[in-house]
This record gives structure tokens, sequence and C-alpha cells, in this order.
């Protein structure tokens, strides 16, 4: 498996293929669920079922290790390195075209939840090495997932490693651990018996946090307990790429058992543009999973169920990934 690799117009052979490729994975059995949530946010909506195939999936987010020997080995650089083009933006100011990433800021008070740009900032500097922009760095945190990755840095890694990103569906089904209908990864309850069960935000978001958890922002993987399927951190931490095209909703469940939709893919890329926002031609991938910043009175997304559209030339302190491979053969 080779990777073109961007900045450097070479492609690298990956030496680590021969070896296990499920190192480090969890297979997870094909089955029939039940997609989507109908109580929560509209384009989670409706229930559907949906059959995927056997596969593979990553125990854990890609880490800043795991990462940093794929950009070693190929002289990657990620989207966020690389100053945006002014014919990509009309209209964006010149002292804006330079390269970053955008990065949490909490307000010091309350503010209106409306307006996200009262805790987003983007950062000149900011990128997978330097979280907060520049003068931070991930020492200390190799352990932690990468972040500041846009889609197709997530699709490099993967083909590098001979893997892919998962669909939407096959995320959502690894997500549930086998708890079908559930609320949560682990359950209906969202704290049973007060623990906390994955890195999300405790307080009033954005300007109160409480750090229960012991965590201001990212933590490492396999900081909390597994799902049913071994997995970690499927849950909270930070959001993590699917293949899919986002829609505002979900298909209507088959009629029959008959018709029930095996391994989807979800819209066309036609179909993933914002309609409230005709102007921005850049399409969007769905995310699942939530992040260390959903909280209970904003972005409840701490579920299988939710999802969120991300534009593909987007990149944040609070987005990662993991990989799947379809097939056990080498």
């Amino acid at each position: 498996m080779t990777v073109a690799t961007r900045g450097s117009g070479i492609s690298v052979q990956n030496p680590t293929l021969n070896r296990s490729r499920t190192a480090g994975m969890k297979l997870v059995p094909g089955g029939t669920f039940a997609m989507g949530s109908n109580d929560h946010y509209p384009e989670e909506a409706p229930v559907h079922r949906v059959t995927v195939d056997a596969f593979w999936i990553d125990e854990s987010p890609v880490t800043n290790r795991q990462f940093r020997k794929f950009v070693e080995a190929t002289n990657y650089v990620t989207f966020a390195e690389k100053a945006p083009k002014a014919e990509d933006y009309p209209g964006a100011l010149p002292h804006m075209l330079k390269p970053g990433s955008l990065v949490f800021r909490p307000p010091r008070e309350r503010v209106d939840l409306r307006d996200w740009g009262q805790w987003w900032e983007f950062r000149f500097g900011a990128d997978w090495r330097h979280p907060y922009g520049r003068g931070s760095w991930i020492n200390g945190r190799n352990d932690h997932p990468v972040v500041h990755v846009a889609y197709q840095d997530a699709e490099a890694y993967a083909a590098w490693v001979g893997k892919m990103l998962p669909t939407e569906a096959e995320w959502e089904f690894a997500a549930r651990g086998g708890l079908d209908g559930a609320e949560f990864a682990w359950g209906d309850e969202l704290n049973p018996s007060g623990r906390q069960m994955a890195n999300t935000w405790q307080g009033e978001f954005p300007h109160e946090n409480l750090k229960l958890d012991g965590y201001e922002r990212t933590s490492p993987v396999k900081s909390y307990p597994p799902n049913g399927y071994g997995l970690y951190d499927m849950i909270g931490n930070v959001w993590e790429w699917t293949t899919d095209w986002f829609a505002p909703k979900h298909p209507e469940d088959a009629p029959k058992a008959c018709c029930i939709p095996e391994n989807p893919r979800g819209p066309s890329r036609d179909q993933s543009f914002d309609p409230c926002q005709p102007h921005i031609k850049i399409p969007r991938k769905v995310l699942k999973g939530g992040s260390h910043l959903c909280a209970p009175n904003y972005c409840r997304r701490y579920r299988p169920a939710a999802r969120h559209p991300e534009p593909v030339d987007t990149s944040t302190s609070h987005v990662g990934f993991r990989c799947v491979i379809r097939d056990q053969g080498d």
C-alpha cells in the first residue's frame, strides 16, 4: 500500500502492512440494528433498520503517536498547515489566508449559545503538532487523539495503514456495543451511579468547566471503560470522521424486512451542502460520537445516534478519527 504525500511529490511504501493488519483493532460482528433516534435532534430521525457486515475497527481513536509515525514516514502536510487559497474562499480577508485551525477558547461568562463564534477562534499556527496555536506542543500528549485533521488528512492516514474510514452505519453499530436501542453506549443513564463514562463537559457550557473527570480538553485514549465490543472513546473526547456525506435527515424505515438496506453509504455528495448557506459550496461529511465539549445544556450529542455535519475543508481542536478494515485478508 502506498500513499502519495503532498508537499514531497513522492509515494511511500508502508512496511508495516505485512504484519498483523488487525493489531489494535476489534472485530465487530455484522447485524441489523435500529439506526438513529426520534427523541433528540431532527437530523437523527427517523429511526430506521440497517444491516452491516462484520468489520474490524480501531479500538481507540488515532493518537498523536500514531499520526506522527505517518507524517515522519511520508512528509505529509496536513490541511491546517497549508495557507488557504484566495480563489477557494471568495471575499476572505487577505490577512486571514494563513495556515491555522479552529481552537476552542472558553469565554469567561455566559454567552449567547446561538453564536458559536463566542467560543471558537481561527488561530494561526494551530495544527496537529500545535493544538492550541503557536507556542503549544503535543509533548506529553502522545496518547491523546490527534486533532486538527481535516477529512483528507484522515483519509490519507487510513490509506497509509491499509485501512479505510468507517461509514456512518458502521460507526454507529460499533458505538452501540451490542446495546441496540440504548440511549448511550453503556446503557440508558448518562452517569450511572455518578460515574463519568466518557470525556464530556461537566458544568454550564461554554464558560463553566467543572472538570469532574479531571480533564479540561482531550484525554488519553482508553481513559474510560470500553463498550460491549471492547472499543474505547466511541463517545466523547473527540468527534470522529466518517465517509458518509451529510443529509439533514435519515431515510424512512424499510416497509418490510426484505428491504432493509445493507451496508448503506449515505446520500450523494450533491446532497451534502447546507441549504441555509447556498453560497458556500463546501460539502459536508458526517461526524459521530460527540466530544469533550458536549454538555447537557448544549450539544447533547454524546450518544451513538448523534451526528453532526462538518465541512471537508475544516479542522478543529475537537475532531479526530479511527479506521476500519472490511476484510480479514492480508
